[in-house]
């Protein structure tokens, strides 16, 4: 009688071959410091005390503390594996093929949509000085004119630096995150020296104006958890550094705190500075005219001028920045769908820098197509936020998945609690997606539905041998997302908003924000654990992630 074969306990690591490891310990830190510190700090202290006032401060806090429970799972999977574009391919070594193309198709459509949307805030800081750029339109700024030939070259820069290799693209990305580190750190001091204000923390509506609700609304809603979630660069680069087991952690990890303390000191210098003159209309309705962003605003007036023009150019610079750093994401996980097998494999293909450039080429034709008109550009940062919580909530559960499918596995970073850590990840990134509000998660959940009739066309014609779909080993992707799509939709009315409107622009209202994270705590749990029930078995799992080195995508010359 035969013996059954024993279910394996660990795989052996697959590195992609062809890839550049040119991206050091700093390097890596800075695609992270560099992400997060994009153009929103500009808005983000207005936009988070418009919402919350003072207590804005707590909102940068426990957006943090959420994020770096997400990028604690992210940290022992990238050390044990480091692999590019590993938001998407880690799902895959658990749950299969269709749990990482749901995850990976909604991450990479986000990740398109912020390099377009970086060169637009470019744009538009520029506008007042060139207004030949952008044509104003009831209130939106768009594209016009000779501003086409600009948004396009800026596109083609981006793609250029990219395709020339990792090297440079790391060694430019250094320089601008050193300006934009000094620029910030200046602005801080600087407030704290001109004007100190500490009445300003309670005087105007105590310091929860808005109620406790506000705090938690602010995290999407101002972009708080959109800048913070620029931690992922360490994750998708994690193939290209030198020393993964040491690099990966420091930057995943320190990006959120160095950035964190930044931002808590830069909303605080914030706060404080304002003249008590411009919050007699409440924290709802401060605003700045300044078209470079309130910060500068705020720098005129407390008459320091000379900072109002360095904030002016900070607000070309910046966003030029952060684009740089997403148009290379959005490569790096074009080619982590094709590694995949859910994406064709010419996106795969790396030239003699190692650098995906056929991902390259897709990634910029698809940016151009969002210079388009399309109608408030502004609503894509709640967008671009819940899609990503959407995607990196499955690397949260393939930490309790492959440590039950893979226990001995080496993991050189390994989380303490058991499935502690991964769990409350999963629910923070379950949070951030409800507390996105239904006008937003509709159009992510569309977005997604698009992404399953390209899934099913791919499978259809494509010549090339597709993995197994996997479907019920990911059956807790669609499960999960209908459950707190329903939630979503029956979030909070809040009856401060226009004409009565909802909690986080969102549904009838019939649950609250904290029964709605009750509701969501308990579901968190049972999909966690079910998704534990239908994982892949160990040898699935082996298989997916010792793809051999012949089936690495082949190098251009």
């Amino acid at each position: 009688m035969a013996t059954p074969t024993a279910q394996p306990t660990q795989a052996k690591v697959q590195l992609d071959h062809g890839v550049r490891r040119d991206v050091n310990k700093i390097s890596l830190l800075f695609t992270g410091v560099g992400a997060i510190i994009g153009s929103g700090w500009l808005f983000g202290a207005l936009y988070a005390s418009q919402i919350a006032g003072p207590a804005a401060i707590l909102s940068w806090i426990i957006g943090a503390i959420m994020i770096m429970l997400i990028g604690f799972s992210y940290a022992e999977l990238s050390v044990m594996f480091p692999v590019v574009g590993g938001v998407i391919r880690f799902p895959h070594y658990s749950f299969g093929s269709f749990a990482s193309f749901s995850s990976g198709w909604i991450n990479w459509l986000a990740a398109a949509a912020v390099t377009p949307i970086e060169v637009l805030a470019t744009m538009q800081y520029a506008y007042p000085y060139a207004g030949w750029l952008m044509n104003k339109v009831d209130g939106e700024y768009l594209v016009d004119g000779a501003g086409w030939f600009v948004a396009i070259g800026l596109m083609a820069l981006y793609s250029a630096i990219n395709v020339l290799g990792v090297r440079l693209f790391a060694y430019l990305n250094n320089l601008l995150v050193w300006w934009k580190l000094l620029v910030i750190l200046l602005v801080i001091v600087v407030l704290f020296a001109l004007a100190f204000n500490p009445g300003n923390l309670t005087e105007f509506g105590g310091f929860a104006p808005s109620g406790p609700g506000a705090v938690f609304t602010a995290i999407p809603a101002a972009g708080i958890a959109f800048s913070y979630l620029g931690f992922r660069n360490g994750v998708e680069f994690a193939g290209e550094t030198s020393n993964p087991q040491r690099n990966v952690p420091f930057a995943l990890i320190g990006s959120v705190l160095v950035t964190a303390v930044i931002y808590v000191l830069l909303q605080i210098a914030f706060i404080t500075g304002l003249p008590q003159e411009l919050l007699g209309d409440g924290w709802a309705n401060l605003s700045f005219g300044e078209s470079a962003g309130p910060l500068a605003g705020l720098a005129i007036a407390l008459g320091a001028f000379w900072m109002a023009v360095l904030l002016r150019i900070d607000a070309v610079v910046s966003p030029a920045d952060t684009g740089l750093i997403y148009a290379g994401v959005t490569t790096r996980l074009s080619y982590a769908n094709a590694r995949n097998d859910n994406a064709p494999q010419s996106l795969a293909k790396l030239n003699n820098r190692g650098v995906p450039w056929v991902s390259i080429l897709l990634m910029f034709v698809v940016g151009c197509f969002f210079f388009l008109p399309f109608p408030a550009w502004s609503k894509f940062i709640g967008f671009i936020t819940s899609a990503f919580a959407v995607s990196f909530a499955p690397g949260c559960l393939v930490v309790g998945a492959l440590r039950r499918q893979l226990p001995d596995q080496q993991r050189p970073f390994r989380l303490p609690g058991g499935d502690t850590i991964p769990l409350l990840g999963f629910f923070a990134s379950t949070l951030l997606v409800f507390w996105s509000g239904w006008s937003i998660n509709e159009k992510m959940l569309i977005g997604l539905l698009v992404g399953y009739v390209v899934f099913a066309v791919y499978h259809a014609f494509t010549s090339h041998d597709t993995p197994p779909i996997d479907f019920k080993s990911g059956s807790w992707f669609p499960i999960w997302l209908a459950g707190l799509m329903v939630v979503s939709y029956f979030g909070e009315v809040d009856p401060t908003s226009e004409a009565g409107g909802s909690f986080l622009g969102g549904g009838d209202g019939a649950i609250g924000i904290g029964l709605g994270a009750v509701v969501l705590a308990v579901w968190s749990v049972a999909i966690y654990y079910y998704s534990m029930a239908v994982r892949l078995p160990a040898h699935r799992s082996v298989a997916y992630i010792e793809k051999t080195p012949t089936d690495a995508p082949t190098t251009a010359s």
